[in-house]
C-alpha cells in the first residue's frame, strides 16, 4: 500500500509512520507536512533512509502541490493528521487558521482524492466535536456534534465535509474520533501531560488550569496509531468510529500520578487546583464499536502508558529543555 500521512511530522502522525513501518515495512508512506523535516527530527529519525519513506514540504491547501503528490507516488490511500490546534489565544488570525487548515485543507485533500480517484481517506477527529457530557453516559458515534471551542467547530466542520464527499461522490471515507491522547515525543503542546511532567521535573509548580476537575478519557498514542491502523485497513465506507481509552481520569489525578512517579512534591500542585470550585465537564467515548466491528482495543492501562511516558521524558530530558529555552 501507498500512503499519504499529512501532518507526519507531528506527535500523533510522526506515531503513526512509525507504528505503520514497524509492521508494514514494505508498504511506502509519504509524508506531507508543512514542517520541513530533516534526519535531525528524532520522532522520525529512524525511519530517514528507509527506501520506502518520502518526505515533501507542503501545505494541504495546496492544490498542485497535493495533487502532484499523489500523483508521483500513486497513492492508494489518504490518512489526514494535518491541522492547526488552538494556541490558547483566541485571535481573529488564530480563528482564520484553523478554518483555512481544517477546513478547507480537508476539502482540498478530498477534492484531490476524488479527482485522482484514491482508494481511501481517513479522517484524524477529536471527541471534542461532540463538546461536553453530564455526569454519566457516553459519546457514541451517533451523538450529536456540540463543539465548544472554535478548533473543535473546525474538526466538526472538516468531519461533515467527508461525510458528505462519501454520501455525495462515493468517496472511501473513514473517521477516527479519538480520546485524549499522551505518550513519546509530545514535546510541546497545550496537553496537561508533557506541561505536567517537564514542570514536575524541574521542580516548578505544575501550571493550575480552569478545567483541573474535568474527566477526560485518555489514550496512549501507540494505542491511537493501531485503532487507525485497524480503520485504514478495514472500515466500512462512510463509517465513523470512536477510539476511547477506557481511561477516564480528572487533570488533577494525572499530575497527582505524575507527582507521584518522579517522587515529587505535592506542594508542587497548585493550591486552586486542589481546592477551587469548578463547573463538572466531562469528555469520554465509547468505543464499542470498533472494539465490537474492527475487533480493537487499547493495550495500555492508563497507569503504564503515563510510567512509561514519564521514562521517555527522563530519557530525553535534554532534548525537550532545549526546545523550552528556544520558545
Amino acid at each position: 500500500m501507498k500512503l499519504l500521512v499529512t501532518g507526519g511530522a507531528g506527535f500523533i502522525g510522526s506515531n503513526f509512520i512509525r507504528y505503520i513501518f514497524d509492521r508494514y515495512p514494505s508498504y511506502t508512506i509519504v509524508n506531507y507536512d508543512l514542517v520541513a523535516q530533516s534526519g535531525d527530527s528524532e520522532q522520525l529519525s529512524h525511519v530517514y533512509g528507509h527506501e520506502n519513506y518520502h518526505a515533501v514540504q507542503g501545505d494541504i491547501c495546496d492544490s498542485s502541490l497535493v495533487r502532484d503528490t499523489i500523483k508521483r507516488f500513486d497513492i492508494d490511500a489518504v490518512v489526514n493528521f494535518a491541522a492547526v490546534t488552538e494556541d490558547g489565544v483566541q485571535t481573529m488570525e488564530n480563528s482564520e487558521r484553523l478554518v483555512r487548515t481544517n477546513v478547507l485543507g480537508t476539502q482540498n485533500l478530498l477534492d484531490s482524492c476524488k479527482a485522482l480517484q484514491v482508494k481511501r481517506f481517513v479522517q484524524i477527529s477529536t471527541g471534542g466535536v461532540y463538546g461536553s457530557l453530564g455526569r454519566t453516559g457516553y459519546f457514541t458515534e451517533d451523538s450529536a456534534l456540540a463543539p465548544s471551542s472554535p478548533y473543535d467547530a473546525s474538526k466538526a466542520a472538516a468531519d461533515l465535509l467527508v461525510r458528505a464527499y462519501h454520501k455525495t461522490y462515493g468517496l472511501h471515507v473513514n473517521i477516527a474520533r479519538s480520546a485524549c491522547l499522551y505518550g513519546p515525543f509530545h514535546y510541546m503542546d497545550a496537553c496537561p501531560v508533557p506541561q505536567f511532567i517537564t514542570c514536575a521535573m524541574q521542580n516548578k509548580q505544575l501550571p493550575e488550569l480552569d478545567c483541573s476537575l474535568d474527566v477526560r478519557d485518555w489514550l496512549h498514542v501507540m494505542d491511537h496509531a493501531s485503532a487507525v491502523e485497524r480503520v485504514l485497513h478495514d472500515g466500512k465506507a462512510g463509517e465513523v468510529y470512536n477510539i476511547g481509552g477506557f481511561n477516564e481520569r480528572r487533570h488533577l489525578d494525572v499530575a497527582e500520578l505524575i507527582i507521584g512517579l518522579l517522587q515529587k512534591s505535592s506542594a508542587l500542585l497548585p493550591f486552586a487546583m486542589q481546592s477551587r470550585e469548578f463547573k463538572y465537564r466531562r469528555y469520554t467515548l465509547d468505543p464499542s464499536k470498533i472494539a465490537s466491528t474492527l475487533g480493537w482495543k487499547p493495550s495500555y492501562t492508563f497507569e503504564q502508558g503515563i510510567e512509561e511516558t514519564v521514562d521517555w521524558f527522563n530519557r530525553h530530558r535534554a532534548d525537550w529543555l532545549q526546545l523550552h529555552e528556544q520558545v
